[in-house]
């Protein structure tokens, strides 16, 4: 009777465990911002039928181009008219990095410039590895649990690497060179790097737009 009790007592502890983990991998599956911030001196400042000068900082010519063609997209949705200037040498640091960006922006007639910045956030290399969570002192292999042990794993890459990756994303108002609205936002790791910058792109914007600039 004592030993039916304590396997309970253990049963449960692993079942909150298990429920734990699974909220831990669950959190980490949605593309999402982790911070933002924004001047309050710019709050009420509408960007809507305004042009906005978008620019990319990213790894490779590829990703910066498909980051630039969604995050222009995600503009236009949001009301804006997207500007991509041609010159491939427009940076999104600030002052006196970005003086191309900000004279671009002004030939353009764009009130703002929504800069992303994209790189690697996590990268998954080891092949076969996985996250698993166990209540110790008992043992458990191949889905079979022996002398009491609750385990459970989560396989992560499949073998094969996989990155997830980041925005840091910065509105900047033109006309006082001041930065209006910031975020970071996360995605998690894909084979699929495209469909990774979209997510950026669609979760960012969506952010500034419920800052209120859009």
């Amino acid at each position: 009777m004592i030993i039916e009790r304590t396997f309970g007592a253990r049963g449960l502890g692993a079942a909150l465990l298990i429920g734990a983990g699974v909220g831990v991998i669950a959190g980490c599956a949605t593309t999402q911002v982790n911070v933002q911030w924004s001047d309050p001196q710019f709050a009420g400042r509408s960007l809507r039928g305004e042009r906005v000068l978008v620019v990319c900082d990213a790894p490779d010519i590829a990703i910066r181009n498909i980051c630039q063609d969604q995050v222009a997209a995600e503009v236009r949705v949001s009301g804006a008219t997207p500007v991509i200037s041609a010159d491939a040498g427009l940076t999104v640091g600030p002052p006196p990095a970005n003086d191309k960006t900000l004279a671009a922006a002004r030939a353009a007639g764009a009130k703002a410039i929504l800069g992303s910045t994209i790189g690697p956030d996590v990268t998954v290399v080891s092949p076969g590895s996985s996250v698993g969570f166990g209540l110790g002192g008992f043992g458990g292999s191949g889905g079979t649990v022996t002398g009491g042990s609750v385990g459970i794993g989560f396989p992560i890459g499949g073998g094969q690497a996989t990155t997830g990756y980041t925005a840091n994303m910065v509105l900047t108002d033109v006309a006082t060179v001041r930065v209006m609205w910031t975020s970071k936002v996360t995605a998690p790791g894909s084979q699929n790097v495209g469909a990774q910058i979209g997510d950026l792109a669609r979760v960012g914007v969506e952010a500034a737009r419920t800052a209120g600039f859009f």
